[in-house]
């Protein structure tokens, strides 16, 4: 149930890659050789390329990875929402130019923003719900008719755009007692669960509360404290120690019994 995030800083680079043509995919790509056994996903997030004109390269990566792991989920983390006309374009981006299995896309903007991504057969959205940031309850705690607004966004998801297409949602694993109720409110739907690692997630409770009937059901990112495990030669190396430690902390979550 892990999943590598993949949120290259050109500034956070190890030194070997200074000055070398298309390093972020470079350093992107030994992550993933370093780890792909372990993982049930990879997470490239866009801004991380776009921001310094890298988008050739994260075509490249996603080619590489679903060419190289196919059974691997890539997920582009995009978080879109717009109007529908300009969200089938956002969707002919994630699933098209950059061959993503499942993207991220926001609900602010209602059904009709998210349809044009469900109209794509064999792909998937993931809903952000109840993020991980500290900021999100700023509207995401917010009352709506008697309930938080992401429990709204949770039903709404579960019980309506789930019929129209491939569906999971964005909880943080930063509110485990949150993450719980959306479990409770939308069955064995799928979750991406960001927040744990260098946000200060804790495994074994993201575990307790986020399990499907199956004792699955869930992609929990780690991103930053993967990737930025050493800034030296072995930072692959480095990488997949804490991608092993954190996969087997997940496991043992799930086989001692702290998970119903």
């Amino acid at each position: 149930m892990l999943c590598v995030g993949l949120d290259p800083d050109p500034s956070r680079l190890p030194s070997r890659f200074d000055g070398v043509p298309d390093a972020t995919e470079r350093f992107c790509r030994e992550i993933v050789d370093a780890t792909a056994d372990v993982v049930c996903a990879f997470k490239p997030q866009i801004a991380y390329f776009a921001s310094h004109g890298a988008e050739a390269q994260l075509e490249r990566l996603c080619r590489y990875i679903r060419e190289t792991y196919p059974d691997v989920l890539l997920i582009l983390d995009a978080k879109r929402g717009d109007i529908g006309p300009t969200a089938e374009h956002y969707a002919r981006e994630a699933f098209g130019r950059y061959g993503a299995h499942v993207v991220t896309v926001s609900p602010y903007l209602g059904g009709d923003s998210v349809e044009p991504f469900l109209r794509h057969e064999g792909h998937g959205v993931f809903v952000l719900c109840r993020t991980s940031n500290p900021g999100s309850g700023d509207f995401q705690s917010l009352r709506v008719d008697g309930e938080p607004l992401y429990q709204r966004v949770a039903r709404t998801v579960a019980g309506d755009w789930s019929k129209r297409g491939e569906c999971g949602l964005v909880v943080g694993a930063t509110y485990p007692e949150e993450l719980r109720t959306v479990r409770a409110l939308v069955g064995d739907m799928p979750l991406l669960i960001p927040g744990v690692g260098a946000q200060g997630g804790d495994v074994a409770a993201t575990v307790a509360a986020g399990v499907d009937s199956a004792g699955l059901g869930m992609v929990i990112n780690s991103s930053r404290a993967v990737l930025y495990a050493s800034s030296g030669a072995d930072f692959a190396d480095a990488a997949r120690t804490v991608a092993l430690a954190t996969r087997n902390e997940i496991a043992a979550g799930a086989a001692n019994g702290s998970v119903g």
